[in-house]
Protein backbone atom coordinates (compact mmCIF):
# COMPACT_ATOMS: atom_id res chain seq x y z
CA UNK A 1 0.00 0.00 0.00
CA UNK A 2 1.51 3.46 -0.85
CA UNK A 3 1.66 5.96 1.66
CA UNK A 4 -0.22 9.18 1.43
CA UNK A 5 1.83 12.16 0.56
CA UNK A 6 3.24 14.12 2.82
CA UNK A 7 2.40 17.85 2.81
CA UNK A 8 5.53 20.31 2.09
CA UNK A 9 6.51 22.42 4.58
CA UNK A 10 7.84 25.55 2.89
CA UNK A 11 10.90 26.50 4.96
CA UNK A 12 12.56 28.89 2.89
CA UNK A 13 13.08 32.75 3.29
CA UNK A 14 10.16 34.89 1.95
CA UNK A 15 11.77 36.01 -0.78
CA UNK A 16 13.15 32.88 -2.01
CA UNK A 17 11.19 31.15 -5.17
CA UNK A 18 8.13 28.83 -4.12
CA UNK A 19 7.85 25.55 -5.69
CA UNK A 20 4.84 23.85 -4.86
CA UNK A 21 1.91 22.13 -6.96
CA UNK A 22 -0.85 24.57 -6.67
CA UNK A 23 1.52 27.54 -6.99
CA UNK A 24 -0.79 30.30 -6.10
CA UNK A 25 -1.93 28.07 -2.97
CA UNK A 26 1.78 28.60 -1.75
CA UNK A 27 1.93 31.86 -2.51
CA UNK A 28 -2.11 32.58 -0.91
CA UNK A 29 0.00 30.88 2.25
CA UNK A 30 2.98 33.29 2.34
CA UNK A 31 0.53 36.99 1.66
CA UNK A 32 -1.69 35.43 4.40
CA UNK A 33 0.80 35.28 6.69
CA UNK A 34 2.18 38.21 5.94
CA UNK A 35 -0.94 40.38 6.09
CA UNK A 36 -1.72 38.54 9.42
CA UNK A 37 1.47 39.45 10.98
CA UNK A 38 1.38 43.11 9.98
CA UNK A 39 3.96 42.64 7.23
CA UNK A 40 1.80 43.92 4.66
CA UNK A 41 0.11 46.79 6.52
CA UNK A 42 -3.55 47.57 6.53
CA UNK A 43 -4.52 49.91 3.88
CA UNK A 44 -1.54 49.55 2.60
CA UNK A 45 -1.35 48.33 -1.71
CA UNK A 46 -0.01 45.31 -3.25
CA UNK A 47 2.74 46.07 -4.89
CA UNK A 48 2.33 43.03 -7.00
CA UNK A 49 5.78 43.31 -9.56
CA UNK A 50 7.71 43.24 -6.18
CA UNK A 51 6.05 40.53 -4.82
CA UNK A 52 6.91 38.36 -8.02
CA UNK A 53 10.28 39.14 -8.06
CA UNK A 54 10.81 38.01 -4.33
CA UNK A 55 8.37 35.15 -4.66
CA UNK A 56 10.09 34.20 -8.29
CA UNK A 57 6.44 33.69 -9.67
CA UNK A 58 4.62 35.14 -12.57
CA UNK A 59 1.93 37.89 -12.26
CA UNK A 60 -1.07 34.90 -12.77
CA UNK A 61 -0.71 32.79 -9.52
CA UNK A 62 -0.09 36.46 -7.57
CA UNK A 63 -3.21 37.59 -8.78
CA UNK A 64 -4.67 33.97 -8.36
CA UNK A 65 -3.57 34.18 -4.74
CA UNK A 66 -4.75 38.03 -4.32
CA UNK A 67 -8.62 36.60 -5.10
CA UNK A 68 -8.52 34.08 -2.60
CA UNK A 69 -7.44 36.26 0.09
CA UNK A 70 -9.86 38.75 -1.44
CA UNK A 71 -12.60 36.10 -0.31
CA UNK A 72 -11.04 35.86 2.80
CA UNK A 73 -11.52 39.45 3.83
CA UNK A 74 -7.86 40.11 3.86
CA UNK A 75 -7.42 42.34 0.46
CA UNK A 76 -9.84 44.30 -1.37
CA UNK A 77 -9.48 44.31 -5.46
CA UNK A 78 -9.09 47.94 -7.32
CA UNK A 79 -11.04 48.22 -10.52
CA UNK A 80 -7.88 48.38 -12.89
CA UNK A 81 -5.90 49.47 -10.05
CA UNK A 82 -4.55 46.25 -8.61
CA UNK A 83 -5.47 45.20 -4.60
CA UNK A 84 -4.99 46.91 -0.99
CA UNK A 85 -5.19 45.65 1.96
CA UNK A 86 -8.15 45.35 4.22
CA UNK A 87 -8.24 47.11 7.35
CA UNK A 88 -9.71 45.98 10.65
CA UNK A 89 -13.18 47.53 11.20
CA UNK A 90 -14.03 47.66 14.73
CA UNK A 91 -17.50 47.43 14.53
CA UNK A 92 -17.01 44.43 12.35
CA UNK A 93 -14.84 42.80 14.82
CA UNK A 94 -17.56 43.20 17.17
CA UNK A 95 -20.09 41.40 15.34
CA UNK A 96 -17.47 38.38 14.34
CA UNK A 97 -17.06 37.65 18.00
CA UNK A 98 -20.91 37.68 18.87
CA UNK A 99 -21.53 34.66 15.65
CA UNK A 100 -18.26 33.55 17.60
CA UNK A 101 -19.60 33.31 20.71
CA UNK A 102 -22.78 31.65 19.52
CA UNK A 103 -21.44 29.12 17.37
CA UNK A 104 -18.86 27.55 20.53
CA UNK A 105 -22.28 27.83 22.57
CA UNK A 106 -23.76 25.81 20.41
CA UNK A 107 -20.62 23.64 20.09
CA UNK A 108 -20.22 23.16 23.82
CA UNK A 109 -23.75 21.62 23.30
CA UNK A 110 -23.06 18.74 20.37
CA UNK A 111 -19.01 17.85 21.90
CA UNK A 112 -20.80 16.16 25.08
CA UNK A 113 -22.89 14.26 22.42
CA UNK A 114 -20.50 13.37 19.64
CA UNK A 115 -17.20 13.46 21.00
CA UNK A 116 -15.67 10.20 22.54
CA UNK A 117 -13.59 9.38 25.57
CA UNK A 118 -10.42 9.19 23.45
CA UNK A 119 -11.25 12.47 21.76
CA UNK A 120 -11.55 14.55 25.41
CA UNK A 121 -8.53 12.90 26.03
CA UNK A 122 -6.63 14.45 22.99
CA UNK A 123 -8.46 17.68 23.90
CA UNK A 124 -6.89 17.47 27.40
CA UNK A 125 -3.38 16.64 26.24
CA UNK A 126 -3.06 19.72 23.59
CA UNK A 127 -4.26 21.80 26.72
CA UNK A 128 -1.59 20.57 28.69
CA UNK A 129 1.10 21.26 26.26
CA UNK A 130 -0.43 24.53 25.33
CA UNK A 131 0.07 25.30 29.11
CA UNK A 132 3.45 24.44 29.28
CA UNK A 133 4.11 27.11 26.90
CA UNK A 134 2.05 29.27 29.16
CA UNK A 135 3.87 28.38 32.03
CA UNK A 136 6.97 28.98 29.93
CA UNK A 137 5.89 32.87 28.51
CA UNK A 138 6.64 30.88 25.05
CA UNK A 139 3.39 33.12 23.50
CA UNK A 140 3.43 32.23 19.96
CA UNK A 141 3.35 28.36 20.34
CA UNK A 142 0.66 28.82 23.09
CA UNK A 143 -1.28 30.82 20.91
CA UNK A 144 -0.83 27.91 18.11
CA UNK A 145 -2.12 25.77 19.99
CA UNK A 146 -5.16 27.42 21.53
CA UNK A 147 -6.23 27.84 17.55
CA UNK A 148 -5.44 24.15 17.52
CA UNK A 149 -7.38 23.17 20.57
CA UNK A 150 -10.69 25.97 19.04
CA UNK A 151 -10.44 24.18 15.61
CA UNK A 152 -10.60 20.32 17.22
CA UNK A 153 -13.45 21.11 19.48
CA UNK A 154 -15.03 22.43 16.29
CA UNK A 155 -14.30 19.34 14.68
CA UNK A 156 -15.54 16.88 17.36
CA UNK A 157 -18.99 18.75 17.35
CA UNK A 158 -19.44 16.74 14.13
CA UNK A 159 -21.46 19.39 12.34
CA UNK A 160 -19.86 20.74 9.31
CA UNK A 161 -21.16 23.48 8.91
CA UNK A 162 -20.14 24.94 12.06
CA UNK A 163 -16.70 23.82 11.34
CA UNK A 164 -16.18 25.30 8.20
CA UNK A 165 -17.79 28.62 9.89
CA UNK A 166 -15.95 28.66 12.59
CA UNK A 167 -13.16 28.11 10.36
CA UNK A 168 -13.81 31.06 8.33
CA UNK A 169 -14.05 33.44 11.17
CA UNK A 170 -11.32 32.78 12.82
CA UNK A 171 -9.13 33.54 9.84
CA UNK A 172 -10.56 36.94 10.44
CA UNK A 173 -10.76 37.08 14.14
CA UNK A 174 -6.50 35.89 13.96
CA UNK A 175 -5.91 39.14 11.85
CA UNK A 176 -7.43 41.24 14.57
CA UNK A 177 -5.83 39.72 17.20
CA UNK A 178 -2.90 40.32 15.50
CA UNK A 179 -3.44 44.07 15.48
CA UNK A 180 -4.41 44.16 18.43
CA UNK A 181 -2.03 44.55 21.79
CA UNK A 182 -3.18 42.34 24.25
CA UNK A 183 -2.18 42.79 27.96
CA UNK A 184 -0.48 39.86 29.88
CA UNK A 185 -3.82 40.07 32.70
CA UNK A 186 -6.14 38.87 29.58
CA UNK A 187 -3.73 35.97 28.36
CA UNK A 188 -3.84 34.94 32.20
CA UNK A 189 -7.24 35.15 31.95
CA UNK A 190 -8.00 33.16 29.35
CA UNK A 191 -5.69 30.50 30.28
CA UNK A 192 -7.69 29.97 32.84
CA UNK A 193 -10.85 30.05 31.10
CA UNK A 194 -9.21 27.18 28.82
CA UNK A 195 -8.82 25.02 31.78
CA UNK A 196 -12.34 25.48 33.02
CA UNK A 197 -13.75 24.59 29.58
CA UNK A 198 -11.50 21.49 29.66
CA UNK A 199 -13.11 20.13 32.57
CA UNK A 200 -16.25 20.93 31.79
CA UNK A 201 -16.24 18.65 28.55
CA UNK A 202 -14.22 15.74 30.50
CA UNK A 203 -16.87 15.85 32.71
CA UNK A 204 -19.60 16.20 29.96
CA UNK A 205 -21.47 18.56 31.34
CA UNK A 206 -22.96 20.38 28.60
CA UNK A 207 -24.40 23.42 29.98
CA UNK A 208 -20.93 24.41 31.64
CA UNK A 209 -19.25 23.81 28.67
CA UNK A 210 -21.78 25.53 26.61
CA UNK A 211 -21.84 28.56 28.74
CA UNK A 212 -17.87 28.42 29.15
CA UNK A 213 -16.84 28.35 25.41
CA UNK A 214 -19.44 31.28 24.77
CA UNK A 215 -18.35 33.47 27.40
CA UNK A 216 -14.35 33.23 26.24
CA UNK A 217 -15.04 34.20 23.11
CA UNK A 218 -17.25 37.24 24.10
CA UNK A 219 -14.56 38.00 26.81
CA UNK A 220 -12.06 37.60 24.34
CA UNK A 221 -13.37 39.47 22.08
CA UNK A 222 -13.96 42.21 24.40
CA UNK A 223 -9.79 41.95 25.16
CA UNK A 224 -9.59 42.73 21.36
CA UNK A 225 -11.86 45.22 20.66
CA UNK A 226 -9.87 47.22 23.77
CA UNK A 227 -6.76 46.41 22.45
CA UNK A 228 -7.42 47.65 19.00
CA UNK A 229 -5.76 51.57 17.84
CA UNK A 230 -8.15 53.77 17.72
CA UNK A 231 -9.37 55.07 14.56
CA UNK A 232 -7.81 58.07 13.20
Amino acid sequence: MNEPAKKEVLSAPRAAPLKRSSLYEAVAERLRDMVMEGELAPGSRIAEKSLCEAFGVSPTPLRQALKVLASEGLVEMLPHRGARVTTVDREEVRDLFEVMAALESLAGNLLVVRASDMDIAQVRALHDEMMEHFNANRRPQYFALNQQIHARLAELSGNRVLKDLEQSLTLRITRARYVANLDSARWEESAREHTYFVEALEARDAQALSEALSLHMRKTGQAILQGLPASP
